[in-house]
């Protein structure tokens, strides 16, 4: 059956699901990022907090997270002029000058400013889901994962709820990724999709997965796309950001800022 999708924006689902209890529910109702349910900083142990934080706004109920024109790179000397702006549920990290911290992107990465452990939500298993307008700009990603804590090394799989490269925006055509992969995890198989769907992603949008023992369902609009049948099975924290990477093939419309990653709820349920 071919996949419909509505050409504006989806609405917003009922806080009820059955089947599941909900657990975590940010609908960006105060005027700044609820510390309570996010840390406002993006991976800082490879760079710091200050040089990390994000730049954002909180406007009817609805959190702006921006590339600004006079952003700096979020880690210039493992990650380039790569420009972020992103919260996250959980830290960790080792001693500065240490490999030991979550997300390590690059293999050269050395804890820079250590980070006391810190954890708002980190679930194992349920249904996660976010309600967001993509861009459309060549230079943007947005997008909403989860990975391990990493304690240890492999508790580092990370599930893709989704993410949007602008260069992959038409105007009512998207190709969006989401999926595993599994990078340190020795019990996963890399199993992460780019495919194209008939959806104007500059509108609102429902992203959305159920992570169970046994497999990971993907949906879009309540619509099922994927089910991989294969699962993490340690605990995952929520990361949700946008990324400018700076590109030569961009448009008149790059030059415009603030670049605004839109997102009207985020929501995490566990299973009854």
């Amino acid at each position: 059956m071919k996949l419909q999708f509505s050409k504006n924006d989806f609405p917003a689902n009922p806080k009820i699901k059955e089947n599941f209890i909900l657990e975590f529910n940010e609908e960006f109702e105060k005027d700044t990022i609820d510390t309570e349910n996010w840390l406002p900083f993006y991976l800082p142990q490879w760079s710091s907090k200050k040089m990390s934080r994000p730049q954002y706004e909180i406007n009817n109920g609805n959190l702006i997270l921006q590339i600004t024109k006079k952003q700096k790179p979020w880690c210039p000397e493992f990650n380039g002029e790569v420009k972020c702006s992103s919260i996250q549920t959980g830290v960790f990290s080792g001693e500065v000058g240490s490999g030991i911290g979550q997300h390590k992107f690059n293999p050269n990465c050395v804890v820079r400013e250590k980070q006391n452990t810190s954890k708002t939500y980190l679930p194992q298993y349920g249904f996660f889901e976010i309600r967001a307008k993509s861009l459309d700009t060549h230079s943007n990603v947005v997008a909403l994962w989860m990975i391990g804590f990493e304690d240890s090394p492999d508790k580092s799989a990370e599930i893709c709820i989704f993410e949007v490269k602008g260069c992959n925006v038409q105007e009512s055509k998207a190709k969006i990724g989401y999926g595993i992969h599994k990078f340190n995890d020795p019990n996963l198989k890399e199993a992460f999709y780019e495919d194209d769907f008939d959806i104007d992603v500059t509108q609102f949008h429902i992203y959305s997965a159920e992570w169970t023992p046994e497999k990971v369902i993907f949906y879009i609009d309540n619509q099922k796309i994927r089910e991989i049948k294969q699962s993490p099975n340690y605990p995952m924290q929520f990361m949700l950001g946008i990324y400018e990477i700076p590109t030569e093939t961009g448009s008149e419309k790059d030059k415009i800022y603030p670049k605004n990653f839109v997102i009207d709820y985020v929501r995490g349920y566990k299973h009854k």
